[in-house]
Order: C-alpha cells, then sequence, then structure tokens
C-alpha cells in the first residue's frame, strides 16, 4: 500500500475514506444523555382511600370590600374607556354627525348654564328689593381736600 495519494488505486482510496470519515466522527469522550424519563409505574402508599378535605379558608372583610371595590373600578373605567372610544370615533368622522355630537352636547350645556344664571339673577334681584329700604335724609358731598402729598397719599373726603 502506498502512502501518496497520487497513486492510491481505487479500492486504497476508498478505503482511505473510510478511516478518515471513521476518524472525524469518533467520539472522544462518552456522551451524557440531557434528559431522561422513569416509565416505571409509581407506587401505592398504603390502602386507604383519598379523604376529601374541603376549603375552609376565611377572606377577611376588608379583602373582600377590597376585591369588590377593584372589580367596580375595573368595570367603571372600561366604561369610561368604552365611551371615550365611541366619542373620539364619531369625532374622527368629520361628518355633520361627527360635529353635531361635540356641538350639541356644549350648546345644551351652555342653554342649561345659561337658564340657570338668569334665574339665579332673578331671585336675587327680587330679594334685594324688598331688603334694602333706606329712610331718611341723604347727604351727598363732593369736596374733595387733599392734605397729603406724595406718592402713596390719600385723599380724605370734606367734612
Amino acid at each position: 500500500m502506498t502512502t501518496d495519494p497520487k497513486h492510491l488505486t481505487d479500492s486504497e482510496a476508498s478505503a482511505e475514506a473510510a478511516r478518515l470519515i471513521a476518524e472525524a466522527y469518533r467520539p472522544e469522550a462518552p456522551v451524557t444523555p440531557t434528559s431522561y424519563r422513569d416509565t416505571t409505574p409509581l407506587p401505592a402508599v398504603g390502602a386507604a382511600p383519598p379523604v376529601p378535605q374541603p376549603d375552609s379558608r376565611i377572606v377577611p372583610p376588608w379583602a373582600l370590600g377590597i376585591a369588590v371595590a377593584s372589580i367596580g373600578v375595573g368595570a367603571g373605567v372600561t366604561g369610561l374607556g368604552c365611551g371615550a372610544w365611541l366619542v373620539l370615533h364619531g369625532l374622527a368622522s368629520v361628518t355633520l354627525a361627527g360635529v353635531l355630537m361635540v356641538t350639541l352636547p356644549l350648546a345644551g350645556i351652555a342653554a342649561a348654564a345659561t337658564a340657570i344664571g338668569s334665574a339665579v339673577a332673578r331671585v336675587r334681584r327680587t330679594s334685594t328689593r324688598t331688603t334694602n329700604i333706606y329712610e331718611g335724609t341723604v347727604v351727598q358731598r363732593t369736596e374733595v381736600t387733599a392734605t397729603a402729598r406724595g406718592l402713596l397719599s390719600r385723599a380724605k373726603a370734606g367734612q
């Protein structure tokens, strides 16, 4: 057998190729498995039947209140979010309905505020007429005497 690769016969070349392949793929160390499944059945412990164990946890009232409040807040926030989505969805479409969706509630609020304000003003006006009745002589003095001089001086009305 010759070792010169240029002068190998076909049988020598295939034997050399098989040797090189076997040497390249030869494991250096034994392969350790990475997982293992035990298929043996589990042993039964004792002959007694299972005993029911009822749930006897007691929830404190404060925890129950917090849980109920959390559910209520969550539902309320979800409702507000859905309402905001509907309003913004209506505003996104620039149509007559979208414009009316914004202006009609604002106009209604403004009309209600105006009506309430005028009613309060009427009540205030009628109540002050009956209570502010002055009797006696009225003296009107228009003379002003300036006795102090300077930047922060004050004027006194004449006596």
